[in-house]
Formats: structure tokens, C-alpha cells, sequence
């Protein structure tokens, strides 16, 4: 891996951050660098330096970028038929869906484009089946969402996050939401009550620092939920698809959620490409004109959703997260550097965790990018590293002789 960068050219680099700083809001802080072009598991910017994607933005990019077979989908898709809306069938969509919900193991999806509209979708979904299903009064069914948990940007996702700058200035808030500690079992035993229609969680939370939770707490959370008649509603979206060494995180556990949120990677990094899928019992809430999506299950979407779940299921990516993370976990941890204070993560959704003493974590991933290397920090203190699952112990070895320089 070459550690040389070529000098950012002002002419070229400059301008392109100036115009987007110019004409875009300001609701982004990334590092400053432009890239142009992607292959696999390496990207290159406007000065034609070549970097280790560490990120897969935050995981939509499992197969690697432009993965050869998602592109020969979309690209066929697109001199056939892009677009349908649901006023009519198109010849992509159910094909698409029963191979995701025979992967997954479920009934039935609705598909969606971005995954704070599937985490909508599944809110919507259980609050109907909390009424039609299960009897409670209307407008008093409630969700029990974790502390630091991420869902999305939508007024009534930031609506309960508890982290205050996604909230401030944006209420007021759609009421039915609960807050408890992550990873708690017995707080999520003393938040249940008689109005409870879900629990939505994340297997791990990814923004909040790549949080494992306790060992048993989604078996214990599934059962808790079995027990109160209260449906388990999996945020699946970056943890999924192979990211944490399972197909889906909730595997580890053997767990079956009554509601499983994907997204990211369903769309292999080229479509926006989501889905809250459910067995018939969940699903059959919705009737024409309770939901929907002009762009949800659209042709193009579907060519390049079963493209990128085959791509998954055939290159095994779940097992190489699996035995990959593992491996690459062993060897952060034996980084001997003052700064760190801990790893933590599953398959290749990894954190490191900077000390405060030694600052933040941004200076550390602006020193990755200098070395050829992209992370992204999370939650101030934590340096994620979630390559593509394509990466080869090779290509980390590489990378770990940049990340030992930078952690010491």
C-alpha cells in the first residue's frame, strides 16, 4: 500500500470542496477528500491517489464497489425498464422478493428505497398489527426503543433518539416511543406493558460506536418479547447481508424477529434498495392505500436487489466477514498504542476505541487517509473499520502496517 500522497491540487480539489461547501448544506462533516472512481475494495480520488475503503459507506458497499454482477444487472435493467411506480406490475419485483424472503426466511417484504423508510414501514406496521391483532385501543400503542440507538433521519426517528443534536430543533415528536438502556434485559422486562406492540432494536449499534450488546441479550429480548405477545422488530440495515459474519446479525443467536428491517447492501452499492419483511400474520395489516412508494420495488431496484443478494449467497461473504474479522480483531488488539482503550465488533464491523485522553478519533482517521486508508470516526471516540467484504487478509495485512504506525 503506498503511503506517498500526491498534494491536493488547488485547482482541481479545491474547487470541488469549495463548491460543495458553497452549494450544499452543511449537514456533513467529511474528511477532505474527492474521490472519482471505485473497483473492489479500493477507490481513487481526483489526483488519482488510491485508497483502502474502510467504510463500504457505513456498509451499502459489501460486495465492493462495482461488484462485476450488480453492474451487469443494473446495466441490463436499465435499457429495459427503470421505473413502473405501483400503479402497475413489473417483471423484476417478485422475483427479487422471494429470493429475499427465501434467504431471509420469512413470508413476505415490502420494499422500500432507503432504510429510515423501511424502519417507518416496520413502525407503521406493528402499531396496525397492535390493533388489529392484538386489541389495543387506538392511539395508545407504544414501541420501546434503546438509548443511543440509530434508526434514521425522519422527524419521527430523531423523534426518540437520545442523542440531543438529532433532535434539536426539529419537534415536536411523534408520542408511543420508550426509551431504555441498550443491552439491558431487565429494563426491557420492566418497559413492557399492556400497550406495548414492538421492540425495535439493533443487534449492534453501529453509530453509536459499533456496541456489542451481552452475550444472550437478542435470544433473552426474543423470548421476553414471545412471553408478552409484543412483536421483535430487527434494524438489520447495517448489521445485515453478511456485514457481522452471519447472513444476519440476529443469527449469531439463533434469533427469528417477528419484523426484519435490510437495506444498505441490498442495493450493492449502485440503488437505494430496502425492505421490512414479516410472515403473513404482520404483513397482511397493509391493504391498498395504507402504504407505499413510488420508486419501492421499482425494476431497476429489484434487478440490482437480487444481483446483490446473489452475491452474497454465492461468494459465501458471510463466512470470509466471519473468519476475516475475527482474524483482523486479534491483531488491532495486539497494536500495543497508549490511545487505544478497547476493540470491539463482529465479522468486519469493527471498533476501535480512542482514549480521551489522546482526543478524539478524528485526527486518527485524518491520519488514516494520509496513509492511503479511509475510516470514518463514529460517536467522537471510535474509529470504524468495515471494509468491503471482499477485502483478502492480504489487502488488511497491508493495511494493518498503516493502522500499527497511526495507533502507536
Amino acid at each position: 500500500m503506498t503511503t506517498t500522497m500526491t498534494a491536493p491540487s488547488p485547482s482541481l480539489t479545491r474547487r470541488l470542496l469549495d463548491e460543495a461547501e458553497r452549494y450544499s448544506a452543511h449537514n456533513y462533516h467529511p474528511l477532505p477528500v474527492v474521490l472519482e472512481r471505485g473497483e473492489g475494495v479500493w477507490v481513487w480520488d481526483v489526483e488519482g491517489n488510491r485508497y483502502l475503503d474502510m467504510l463500504s459507506s457505513y456498509s451499502a458497499v459489501n460486495q465492493g464497489h462495482r461488484h462485476p454482477e450488480v453492474i451487469a444487472a443494473a446495466r441490463e435493467q436499465m435499457d429495459r425498464l427503470t421505473l413502473t411506480s405501483r400503479a402497475f406490475h413489473n417483471d423484476q419485483m417478485g422475483p427479487f422478493l422471494r429470493e429475499l424472503c427465501d434467504a431471509a426466511g420469512f413470508d413476505a417484504a415490502l420494499p422500500m428505497n432507503t432504510g429510515a423508510e423501511a424502519v417507518e414501514t416496520a413502525i407503521k406496521m406493528v402499531r396496525k398489527w397492535g390493533y388489529e391483532v392484538r386489541g389495543v385501543p387506538d392511539g395508545a400503542a407504544e414501541i420501546i426503543v434503546c438509548e443511543d440507538n440509530f434508526h434514521g433521519r425522519t422527524t419521527t426517528i430523531v423523534g426518540f433518539s437520545s442523542e440531543a443534536q438529532y433532535r434539536a430543533g426539529f419537534g415536536p415528536f411523534t408520542p408511543g416511543f420508550r426509551l431504555i438502556p441498550y443491552g439491558d434485559i431487565d429494563a426491557l422486562r420492566a418497559a413492557i406493558g399492556p400497550n406495548t406492540v414492538g421492540f425495535l432494536v439493533e443487534p449492534i449499534q453501529g453509530e453509536a460506536g459499533v456496541i456489542v450488546p451481552p452475550d444472550g441479550y437478542m435470544r433473552d429480548a426474543a423470548e421476553l418479547c414471545r412471553e408478552n405477545g409484543v412483536a421483535l422488530v430487527a434494524d438489520e440495515i447495517q448489521t445485515g447481508l453478511g456485514r457481522t459474519g452471519r447472513f444476519m446479525c440476529c443469527d449469531w443467536e439463533d434469533v427469528r424477529p417477528d419484523v426484519l428491517i435490510v437495506g444498505k447492501a441490498l442495493g450493492g452499492g449502485v440503488y437505494p434498495v430496502s425492505a421490512a419483511i414479516a410472515d403473513s400474520e404482520f404483513m397482511d395489516v397493509f391493504r391498498p392505500g395504507d402504504h407505499g412508494s413510488t420508486f419501492g420495488g421499482n425494476p431497476l431496484g429489484a434487478a440490482v436487489g437480487s444481483a446483490s443478494l446473489r452475491v452474497i449467497i454465492d461468494e459465501d461473504l458471510s463466512r470470509r466477514s466471519d473468519e476475516l474479522g475475527s482474524w483482523f480483531m486479534d491483531r488491532l488488539r495486539a497494536i500495543p498504542s497508549p490511545h487505544v482503550a478497547g476493540v470491539r465488533g463482529r465479522g468486519l464491523m469493527i471498533g476501535v476505541v480512542i482514549r480521551e485522553s489522546s482526543g478524539t478519533a478524528r485526527p486518527f482517521c485524518e491520519a488514516l487517509q494520509r496513509r492511503g486508508i479511509l475510516a470514518k470516526e463514529t460517536h467522537h471516540q471510535v474509529v470504524r473499520f468495515a471494509p468491503p467484504l471482499t477485502v483478502t487478509r492480504a489487502e488488511l495485512e497491508e493495511a494493518l502496517v498503516e493502522i500499527e504506525a497511526v495507533l502507536r
